[in-house]
């Protein structure tokens, strides 16, 4: 098929807002390190902690109770994990020190991307403003066994951590599926121990509790072409049942139990709009004449002798208009066409060279908007891809307009819906589980977080409720994504320090209404948001 059209450019993400220089600087290491040690007490304040003991915290869970920010768990990030946030503010109610897993990486290890000329690694994203989007730093640094000491461990947080790695010796052998870099260095018999094991004998007197994310967020970040990484509702309900089980025989804690947010409403999937494609109206006019060909196909197949139902040719015309337009994907659950077109070729309709050209067709369709989840998805990482030349031979052969989008770079209706659908059932069952546990002890000893109720932060920020998106604290809207103004960071999966301290007070907040007490917040507003690029970045070389 011949095609003569402009070449576009979509940039590597769309950000809705306006950059504000002066929100935020690329260094500010000397003004955290300052307020961490300060962390300032409001005085005359009189706190309390009810009936929990916060002496001694503890807290389970994956990436986000680990720190990870931008791409990478480095120092700054790890210091406003937001189990260490909450320990901080808890001090005035009796929490003890909180020690972590330190990383002693500034820049740490980009778990997203890495690259030959970051030598020897890439390090955490910082936001480009001339791009505008994520860029890794070039100063990374391999991830390094922990050497202090690991029985004085507070946060068994694990970047990447299943709910089957939980407890499962395997976590930190190298050589065994279940295999995590991340436990692996401060395990305490790596190949032996579990990452359950190892909190529980810390013998905490509160816990915070937060697993299941990525046994729904993998196959939502591999653009759901694996349904293998949603893990199987049964496997997931024996497991997270066994751990509850587990802390509450093992352990005389309370504690706080999180269940999973809305993870696609995250900006990693907002960012890139579906419709991400503009075009004026003569390169529209163009593309529609260069596909005219194609679509009479598609109707041929909609009458005898092949008559293929309405609903598997739908949408699967390509056409184009003047404005923003739909991006042209592969979609591997789609019907496959193909045989259909040999079919056609063999009763002489076309010739093999067209045949030839309308083979990437055969499974193509653009995204569209869902009755029933909304907007199809892009990944962030398709912002980088979009509009690019396939054949870099051929500068017309554009992706997601000439040539369509790889399935893994996507989220159609249906992958969304499952996603959803598994992560609905997953919350149900921990409610449901710590329900039991609670009636078990004889008393409320795990409060549940619901992260989509009314009063959450989550509702608030993703406008779940139908409010506008975004969430004020003291005045100030702060917006769900990683501008100077959000409170995500520059990976648009994990907070940023401001999206930490959030977290921290959602918990403090959930322990309080359980436990009783007077208890301190974390201050949101104090703290820096998005770091921005200088000259370390892999953009700027």
């Amino acid at each position: 098929m011949k095609t003569h059209v402009k070449p576009f450019r979509i940039v590597a993400l769309l950000v809705a807002v306006a950059f504000v220089a002066s929100a935020c600087e690329s260094s500010f290491d000397s003004l955290v390190e300052e307020r961490i040690a300060e962390n300032p007490i409001p005085t005359g304040a009189t706190y309390s902690s009810g009936s929990a003991d916060y002496s001694n915290i503890v807290s389970i869970g994956n990436s986000l109770t680990a720190g990870l920010m931008d791409g990478a768990l480095y120092n700054q990030a790890q210091a406003h994990s937001f189990p260490n946030l909450m320990a901080q503010a808890l001090e005035p109610a009796g929490a003890g020190v909180f020690t972590q897993p330190s990383i002693n990486s500034v820049n740490g290890y980009n778990t997203s991307v890495q690259s030959p000329a970051c030598n020897p690694v890439c390090g955490r994203f910082a936001l480009d403003t001339n791009i505008p989007g994520p860029s890794p730093v070039i100063n990374g640094d391999p991830i390094a066994p922990f050497t202090g000491n690991k029985e004085a461990l507070n946060n068994f947080g694990v970047p990447g951590l299943h709910l089957w790695q939980l407890d499962e010796p395997g976590a930190g052998n190298p050589n065994s599926p279940y295999y995590s870099g991340f436990y692996a260095r401060f395990a305490s018999q790596p190949g032996v121990s579990t990452v359950l094991d190892d909190a529980i004998a810390r013998n905490p007197s509160f816990i915070t509790f937060w697993v299941g994310n990525n046994d729904v967020l993998s196959y939502l970040a591999t653009g759901g072409v694996n349904d293998a990484l949603l893990t199987d509702v049964a496997t997931f309900q024996s497991l997270f049942t066994s751990a509850m089980t587990k802390i509450a025989t093992q352990t005389t804690a309370k504690g706080v139990v999180a269940d999973i947010p809305p993870l696609a409403a995250a900006p990693t999937f907002r960012a890139v709009a579906y419709n991400a494609i503009p075009l004026d109206a003569a390169t529209a006019e163009q593309l529609n004449a260069n596909f005219a060909g194609f679509n009479q196909l598609i109707d041929a197949l909609a009458a005898p002798p092949f008559s293929l139902p309405a609903e598997v040719l739908a949408g699967r015309k390509i056409q184009y208009q003047a404005g923003q337009n739909a991006v042209l994907v592969q979609d591997d659950a789609a019907t496959d066409l193909g045989p259909y077109f040999d079919q056609i070729q063999g009763a002489g309709l076309i010739d093999a060279a067209t045949r030839a050209a309308i083979a990437p067709y055969e499974q193509a369709r653009q995204l569209r908007v869902d009755a029933t989840v909304g907007p199809e998805l892009l990944l962030l990482s398709a912002g980088s891809v979009l509009g690019t030349p396939a054949d870099p031979t051929n500068p017309l052969s554009l992706i997601g307009l000439v040539v369509p989008l790889a399935d893994s770079y996507t989220l159609t209706a249906d992958e969304i819906l499952k996603a959803e659908v598994a992560r609905q059932t997953f919350n149900a069952i921990i409610k449901q589980v710590v329900a039991a546990t609670n009636q078990a002890s004889g008393e409320t000893r795990f409060a549940l977080w619901e992260t989509n109720s009314a009063t959450s932060a989550f509702t608030d920020l993703f406008g779940l409720d139908g409010s506008p998106l975004g969430i004020v604290i003291e005045g100030v809207n702060l917006a769900p994504d990683f501008s100077p103004n959000g409170v995500f960071s520059t990976d648009g999966v994990h907070p940023n320090f401001r999206g930490s301290a959030i977290l921290a007070n959602e918990f403090i907040d959930v322990a309080e209404n359980a436990f009783g007490g007077t208890l301190p917040r974390v201050d949101v507003l104090d703290l820096p948001s998005v770091l921005l690029c200088d000259a370390s970045c892999l953009s700027r070389q």
